[in-house]
């Protein structure tokens, strides 16, 4: 019966064949608009994948008792950036409203005839809104996670949840805003192509704000002024999270055109390769100049200063410029990481600031002095840079968008940072940092046969909380 019932349904099927084809023959439109929707969702997807990088990175980088937490914290990082963003943030990022915030389009509830008039500054990419937002969250994501770095290893749990809120509401989108919103810095022309500052600066300067009030690791300096190393325990996970932000990068550079249409991406692919094989390079040479060994770590950060300094820039500047701007910020890493470190005493343990704030710095301000006249044509946003004739006009412009960046965001997050600090507080006890925040915040290690008696706790077994593990 079954049977006759299907093959019943065939020569109706077959008649109906037609009308459907007919109906749904794409046009030209319709096929570009397929087409660069499944790019932006790809890359977009790339990006996403950076936070296993992330993962990876900042676990390898650190100690062993604490490798759960950090990796853990990027699902809950994410977590919050994606509801916030899509609550408020991508309103306040990409909505009309003024020069200093997008004040529509909240909880993303918009028509489709009135998304380009809502979102008036993303208008020139046909894709959906749904991808635009994909696209912009792992973003913001990538910001939030930046910041976890330069905190790693002492932090509380409650200040993920309270930060992470604040910070995917009231600090990422306002400067992306500025920047890519239609804001008042998007106006006097400001070059960010993929966001040194919108993205790496915000997360950096952060993260240097949680590294100063937090203050430094136990057993860090000693009673007498020395600096001690506190090493990662996993130099093979830092590799593996290198390459995989690497690769993540791909997305995050090229993805920025929003089409696959705009075939300069492969072009942008191109110059974020290049200066970020050049930062690696330069970054070793010079560890192993300053340090007297060629140290991986610096290394390692050195790629990832690359790629941070060549966002900015990768859609304005020749291959030549992006070998330049990516061995100069590879270099500018490993000496300010031992400013950071010895002179200034702020212990930044996976040295974020060093990376993204830094390098995020001179990447914003390298396209001042290499932007080409063809390619910021090409691109159409601001002038050509002071090596091309283009005076200092650009680079002004480029200097009055960190500035003003760095400024509201270190004030900002000083001001949440601190209010959380006379509040809940900011740092866990001694007693628990010295067993680790997988122990003393989960009551569950990242690798518990290292521990005594198969990682059981004396205070309720594996999963009670604040545990100390039997002696």
């Amino acid at each position: 019966m079954i049977k006759w019932a299907r093959w019943g349904f065939l020569p109706a099927l077959v008649l109906l064949v037609p009308s459907v084809v007919l109906a749904a023959d794409p046009t030209v439109k319709d096929v570009a608009q397929a087409v660069d929707t499944v790019w932006v969702a790809v890359t977009a997807f790339l990006v996403f994948f950076m936070q296993a990088g992330f993962a990876l990175l900042e676990a390898g980088s650190t100690r062993m008792k604490n490798a759960g937490h950090i990796a853990g914290k990027n699902i809950l990082s994410f977590g919050l950036a994606a509801l916030v963003f899509w609550a408020v943030g991508f309103a306040i990022s990409f909505g009309q409203g003024n020069a200093f915030v997008g004040t529509q389009g909240w909880f993303l509830n918009v028509s489709d005839d009135m998304v380009n008039q809502v979102f008036g500054s993303l208008s020139y990419s046909d894709v959906p809104l749904g991808a635009k937002y994909m696209f912009e969250v792992v973003f913001a994501g990538v910001s939030l996670a930046i910041f976890w770095g330069g905190i790693a290893e002492r932090a509380k749990l409650i200040v993920y949840f309270i930060f992470g809120i604040l910070f995917s509401a009231l600090i990422y989108p306002v400067v992306a805003h500025w920047i890519w919103g239609g804001g008042w810095l998007s106006g006097l022309g400001m070059q960010d192509f993929a966001g040194s500052t919108v993205v790496h600066l915000q997360g950096g300067v952060a993260a240097l704000v949680g590294a100063m009030l937090l203050g430094p690791r136990i057993g860090k300096y000693g009673k007498d002024g020395s600096v001690h190393s506190l090493p990662g325990h996993n130099t093979v996970y830092s590799v593996l999270g290198v390459i995989i932000l690497w690769f993540g990068w791909f997305g995050f550079n090229p993805g920025s055109t929003l089409s696959a249409l705009n075939v300069s991406f492969a072009y942008i692919a191109m110059t974020t390769n290049l200066a970020a094989a050049a930062g690696g390079v330069a970054a070793l040479l010079t560890a192993w100049a300053v340090l007297g060994k060629p140290d991986i770590p610096m290394m390692l950060n050195g790629v990832l200063a690359a790629l941070v300094a060549i966002t900015a820039s990768c859609a304005f500047v020749e291959p030549w410029a992006a070998v330049v701007i990516g061995a100069v910020a590879g270099v500018v890493m490993v000496l300010s990481v031992q400013f950071f470190e010895r002179v200034a005493r702020v212990d930044d343990p996976v040295g974020a600031f060093s990376v993204h704030g830094v390098a995020g710095i001179w990447g914003t301000l390298s396209t001042g002095f290499f932007a080409s006249p063809d390619l910021v044509k090409s691109v159409g946003v601001g002038a050509p840079g002071l090596f091309y004739g283009g005076g200092l006009h650009q680079l002004g412009v480029q200097a009055a968008g960190v500035l003003a960046a760095g400024v509201y965001v270190f004030v900002v997050s000083f001001i949440i940072l601190y209010a959380i600090k006379a509040t809940v507080g900011l740092r866990i006890s001694r007693e628990e940092e010295i067993i680790g925040l997988d122990v003393s915040e989960h009551g569950a290690s990242g690798y518990p046969e290292q521990l005594p008696h198969g990682g059981e706790f004396s205070q309720g077994g594996s999963s009670g909380t604040r545990a100390t593990p039997t002696a």
